[in-house]
């Protein structure tokens, strides 16, 4: 699989599109860019994979489902899940046995004893239930209880002691989400203590195309606070930008951006393509065309007999790479732009320069 964009701004539907809206939209997108009307076209081959791979996730309403509730990392969540689901048929639900996604890790407390892990947030922490409902079930020695914006696992185990850090990485919870249990007065104790996880906050950050190219910041107003979020060059639609202890109660704060749609370019990954108008002279008897980048403007050589479609390369002229390297390449696409509305005197001179045109017969 590519690297997971929006799939629904890959087929341009709205997230609350309809099975047949997705079907329809994803038949004219695909009759577009199918590579039999443009061959040797590396930018339109890459579009049709990019459609079909949106398409195929969106149209199974198992995947999309996932998607819409995890994102980018529906598919690591669903992995989660299958092995979770193995665990529980290899040992009667025991995620920590053979088989189990946390075998290898043990409870607190050395040989044996209930062991409570609570896992506290403001606000939905739906997600983060959810997946601990995948990875454990209902069944066997997991069960998840919910009450006043709180999550909490409880498990048993023997054997030797396993850290909270070492279980929480299995887990894939990120460290830092940690901090300000400390200050919180919780802690974590061997035995029958209790470890609490505070969840960062998250807030949302819609940029343009422009913005995103150059950097940008925000300002973001949480728990009566105004925070200047600096968003760096290069972020695109899911980039996490995230400010330690910054949060209530001294959580981390994660800015969530979502890129804008833009009237000229289209973003592919640090790469950029976009359409360049051309008149018949232009693609007749070459020149030199003026394209506009999102660094200024600059002037493409166009070879004489461009023909509709022909794509060039314009390399560094893409988007900044968010951790650094060199900037993604732009690739222009001719649209060729004939003349309307010829006069008679026009009509006139066309004829007999286009009899000495030697040109075999395109539908041949």
């Amino acid at each position: 699989m590519v690297d997971v964009r929006d799939y629904y701004a890959v087929l341009g539907v709205p997230r609350a599109a309809s099975a047949a809206e997705i079907k329809k939209a994803f038949r004219k997108l695909a009759r577009e860019h199918h590579p039999d009307k443009k061959p040797g076209d590396k930018i339109a081959e890459q579009r049709f994979k990019d459609i079909n791979e949106a398409n195929e996730v969106l149209s199974d309403p198992d995947k999309r489902a996932k998607y819409d509730r995890f994102g980018r990392d529906w598919e690591a969540y669903a992995r989660a899940g299958a092995t979770g689901a193995a665990g529980r048929a290899g040992r009667a639900g025991d995620p920590f046995g053979p088989g189990g996604p946390f075998e290898g890790y043990t409870t607190f407390g050395g040989s044996g004893g209930n062991v409570r892990y609570e896992f506290h947030t403001t606000g939905d922490a739906g997600q983060f239930s959810d997946f601990f409902r995948m990875m454990f079930g209902e069944a066997g020695g997991g069960r998840g209880d919910t009450g006043a914006g709180a999550r909490t696992f409880r498990t048993t185990g023997s054997g030797s002691a396993a850290s909270i850090d070492e279980l929480l990485a299995g887990m894939g919870v990120n460290q830092s989400a940690r901090r300000g249990a400390g200050r919180a007065g919780s802690g974590s104790r061997a035995g029958g203590g209790t470890g609490e996880v505070f969840l960062p906050v998250e807030a949302n950050a819609e940029i343009s195309l422009e913005e995103a190219f150059h950097g940008t910041s925000r300002i973001v107003e949480i728990g009566g606070r105004r925070l200047e979020v600096t968003i760096p060059r290069g972020v695109d639609t899911g980039s996490r930008v995230r400010l330690s202890g910054k949060g209530p109660d001294g959580r981390d704060l994660v800015v969530v951006i979502r890129l804008q749609p833009h009237g000229v370019f289209t973003r592919r990954g640090a790469d950029l393509e976009r359409e360049l108008p051309v008149t018949l002279r232009e693609a007749l008897l070459g020149g030199e065309v003026s394209v506009g980048t999102l660094k200024g403007r600059v002037l493409l050589t166009v070879p004489a007999g461009t023909q509709n479609g022909k794509s060039f390369r314009l390399t560094r002229q893409g988007m900044p790479r968010l951790k650094g390297g060199d900037p993604g390449d732009l690739y222009v696409r001719i649209r060729l732009v004939l003349p309307t509305h010829l006069s008679e005197e026009a009509k006139a001179a066309a004829g007999p320069f286009l009899d000495l045109v030697q040109q075999p017969d395109p539908r041949a």
